[in-house]
């Protein structure tokens, strides 16, 4: 009797089986990825309940730049598992929050809305893989497209519409103290808002008239300022703020409140119907901190605009920046022409 296996017969006993384990598989609603994929026993939430985890873990800063965006994904889909969208609802809703956007004058057909809801996505999306709660597979985040990003219509301010800006901030509001000290704070630094927000009286040093600045990404640096602004500033938390302590916000309101981000709405909102070319061209606070790093780069070059704007080596331009980074005595040399007066710290 011969015992020799028939290959055809293999074939045909492997494809009988394969029909029977997907029947099977059909009458059981379950996919062939489902058996290959380990599932957490973790609840999956909902946007509305992981939004604000999400949250906690970012920086101040971060938090306010894509709270919005967050949002849109609670009041849109609040009550969904983070598992069940798709690469298209998000997609989807990415456009939306773009077509809200460009209904604005000063927005750039909303793409700029769309790359932070994108982004502000991706975010939630990854701590949510680093949580365990969805498969780095299941990511539909990960699938999403940022608009390809177009050169900035920003531009440096000229002498006059600096000028301009500054007799309007002095002269009108229920606050001019304060909105003159902005003006100055970020003409001066070329800070972000954030920098600014974040700024407390621990961080004046009255022996080298610096500042530091704490702003996005987590970095902190030494940025020199002029006696004028040191006086200004330290008179500020005394007026202000007289029974607080060094580690609280320094920049405050008439009443002793800590300012908040809707201040610089109100002052450019203000400063627009005052000065109409400043709603035509959407100049915002951030306009400052271009006048400032142009003037710095073409009077002292493009190393210590860099060093001035306070970008980390991996945002600078050229690997020849590593080794020719600026000092702060080249940073307060820059700073003591801008402002005309002496720096302790400058050449």
């Amino acid at each position: 009797m011969s015992t020799d296996i028939d290959p055809a017969q293999i074939r045909r006993s492997h494809s009988d089986d394969l029909s029977t384990a997907q029947l099977l598989l059909q009458r059981l609603n379950v996919s062939p990825l489902e058996l290959t994929t380990t599932h957490s026993l973790k609840h999956v939430p909902t946007f509305a309940e992981y939004v604000p985890v999400v949250a906690a873990t970012v920086s101040p800063s971060s938090e306010n730049t894509w709270r919005h965006y967050w949002a849109v994904l609670v009041d849109e889909r609040g009550g969904t598992r983070l598992d069940e969208p798709t690469a298209s609802d998000l997609g989807t809703l990415a456009n939306i929050v773009q077509q809200k956007a460009a209904r604005r004058g000063n927005s750039r057909d909303g793409q700029g809305a769309k790359s932070t809801f994108v982004d502000a996505v991706r975010v939630l999306y990854n701590q949510a893989v680093y949580d365990k709660l969805i498969e780095a597979n299941a990511n539909p985040a990960a699938h999403l497209k940022r608009p390809r990003r177009h050169r900035s219509l920003r531009r440096a301010l000229s002498h006059r519409q600096l000028c301009d800006i500054n007799h309007v901030a002095t002269t009108t509001g229920n606050d001019p103290h304060l909105d003159a000290l902005l003006i100055r704070l970020h003409t001066e630094t070329a800070c972000r808002r954030g920098g600014a927000l974040a700024l407390r009286p621990i961080d004046l040093n009255h022996v080298d008239y610096t500042i530091r600045l704490r702003e996005k990404g987590g970095t902190t640096r030494e940025q020199p300022i002029s006696p004028t602004l040191m006086t200004a500033l330290t008179d500020h938390t005394t007026h202000r703020n007289p029974a607080g302590t060094d580690v609280d916000r320094l920049l405050r309101t008439r009443t002793g409140t800590p300012m908040q981000h809707a201040r610089y709405d109100a002052l450019w909102a203000r400063l627009g119907r005052h000065l109409p070319w400043i709603n035509a061209a959407g100049v915002t606070a951030h306009w400052l901190r271009y006048t400032t790093l142009t003037w710095v780069e073409r009077n002292f070059g493009y190393a210590v605009a860099a060093a001035y704007a306070g970008h980390a080596a991996g945002f600078q331009t050229g690997t020849t920046l590593t080794y020719v980074s600026a000092t702060i005595e080249e940073l307060a040399t820059a700073l003591a022409a801008l402002t005309g007066e002496p720096h302790p710290l400058a050449a």
